[in-house]
């Protein structure tokens, strides 16, 4: 079990394995980052040579090692680039944490000497290393899990309250982004709708949450109409799930709910995908996953604020009983949806849960859905796009994830994309697929917007940064990445 300490002391003369310190660009020349300045004065002259020939730029994610030779206390030294001096926050320090973790897992202490002059910075330190250091390990036969047994923040603030808290606030955090992520990894074999919900309702058992949980299972959903739930899960021999969190601390300040797409693993169904895209489709319930762990989060932190979290669960699966294209089924609340393409499924699953969470009458709905491939056509893999139909609540969403040190881009909805939706289909309510290739994240949110009422609501699109099939960076690793998480509890922070 690996300690986590604050305390005010010099870079060049703590006593451990190693010492990580930020290296910025300034214009070109590479130094040594605010909370590391002893360790150059510690070199001397000689420490800007000593970079050059090293070739360390300051780069963002550069790490490079240094054996001081006696220089400092510490025997090794290690840098991790910041990027342009002139643009260092607490993203950057969070993900130079992260990628400091990977760069000293041998060493038995570690001493942090990144930036970190008040209580947002010390947080993003100690989130960011914590969260670089993750490892999904479940499957190895035989795995090398060591890790130092001190890792110290060195902070001049050390000792103010403000700092006590924000060390406080870490541990919900990074234990829900870990969730996600094991969530994320495990097989979609041993992640199936039913096996999902219980592993929700065991980890609130476990951490005896204050957090109530209710499952209704396909005989329940049968019974209240819930036919994007029903229509999606039918081809499966495993039958859909909607788990249904709730937190209701006294004094509560306002009201959220949480939606999540829970498809435990995407095969297109009947439109069915080419091989190579199935590969990774046990990622396609991060969405669920990622309100699921958010709330539990939120209620460990004791937030004043009340939450309403649903989780639909569908395995998306081809048998004779799948739904066809050409199918129209009934979302619950009675709109009628013409299915035009199978692959289209988690439109389908939100649209019931978003019905149900509108009937709360919360102040803000948020849902989370690894939701559209044109989102990543537009914005990448790093970058969730973010739409919705309220301007301060996308504006406070961005707001918390910039906080949380998560990407996202504002997207609109534009009147055309929501005039599709209800005419594209000749026999239902509304045409769930739009058959024109461009412009599919935003006909998604157009479609999902027809179900949430008149409340408050947004959508982020976290197809792209949700699963990392590349190789680890700041203090994102490969595989699941529990994107969103972290900007969910900090909305719930601003709203509380």
């Amino acid at each position: 079990m690996t300690s986590y300490t604050v305390r005010k002391a010099n870079p060049e003369k703590i006593r451990v394995d190693v010492v990580v310190a930020g290296l910025v660009d300034d214009g070109g020349t590479p130094r040594i980052a605010p909370g590391g300045e002893g360790i150059a004065d510690a070199y001397g002259k000689s420490f800007g040579p000593l970079l050059s020939t090293l070739g360390a730029r300051g780069k963002a994610g550069e790490v490079t090692k240094v054996s001081t030779a006696g220089t400092l206390k510490s025997p090794l030294l290690v840098l991790v680039g910041l990027g342009p001096a002139d643009r260092v926050d607490t993203a950057g320090v969070r993900a130079a944490a992260g990628a400091a973790a990977r760069a000293v897992s041998n060493a038995s202490s570690v001493g942090l000497a990144l930036p970190a002059a008040d209580a947002e910075h010390v947080r993003a330190v100690l989130e960011g290393y914590r969260l670089g250091g993750y490892a999904f390990t479940r499957y190895k036969s035989s795995t090398d899990t060591a890790a130092p047994a001190e890792v110290v923040v060195l902070s001049d603030a050390a000792k103010t309250k403000a700092v006590a808290e924000a060390v406080e606030a870490v541990d919900p955090v990074v234990r829900a982004v870990a969730l996600v992520r094991d969530w994320v990894n495990t097989p979609p074999g041993d992640l199936t709708p039913p096996t999902f919900a219980e592993a929700v309702g065991a980890v609130v058992k476990e951490t005896r949450s204050k957090v109530k949980v209710n499952v209704l299972d396909e005989k329940a959903l049968e019974a209240g109409g819930y036919g994007g739930l029903l229509g999606v899960g039918r081809g499966s021999d495993s039958p859909p799930r909607l788990v249904e969190l709730s937190y209701r601390p006294r004094g509560a300040k306002a009201h959220l709910a949480l939606v999540g797409k829970g498809i435990t693993y995407d095969s297109g169904g009947l439109s069915i995908k080419p091989g190579g895209s199935m590969t990774t489709m046990k990622m396609d319930m991060a969405g669920a996953a990622s309100v699921v762990a958010a709330t539990l989060a939120i209620a460990e932190l004791g937030l004043p604020i009340k939450v309403t979290a649903l989780a639909p669960m569908a395995e998306n699966m081809i048998s004779g009983s799948a739904t066809r294209p050409g199918d129209v089924l009934e979302i619950y609340g009675g709109k009628t949806v013409e299915v035009l393409n199978t692959d289209a499924e988690g439109r389908l699953v939100l649209a019931d849960a978003l019905v149900r969470a509108a009937e709360s009458k919360p102040d803000v709905i948020v849902d989370v859905a690894t939701l559209t491939g044109a989102c990543m056509v537009a914005l990448g893999d790093r970058i969730a796009g973010l739409l919705g139909n309220d301007e301060e609540l996308i504006a406070d969403v961005e707001a918390a994830a910039q906080r949380a040190g998560e990407r996202v881009w504002p997207l609109p909805i534009p009147a055309e994309m929501t005039e599709k939706v209800r005419t594209n289909s000749k026999v239902a309510d509304l045409a769930q697929h739009n058959a024109e290739r461009w412009g599919g994240t935003l006909y998604a949110a157009a479609f999902l917007q027809e179900f949430a009422a008149d409340q408050r609501w947004a959508h982020l699109d976290i197809a792209g940064p949700a699963y990392n099939e590349k190789g680890a960076y700041g203090h994102v690793p490969t595989g699941g990445t529990g994107h969103s998480v972290a900007t969910l509890i900090e909305l719930a922070r601003s709203l509380a």
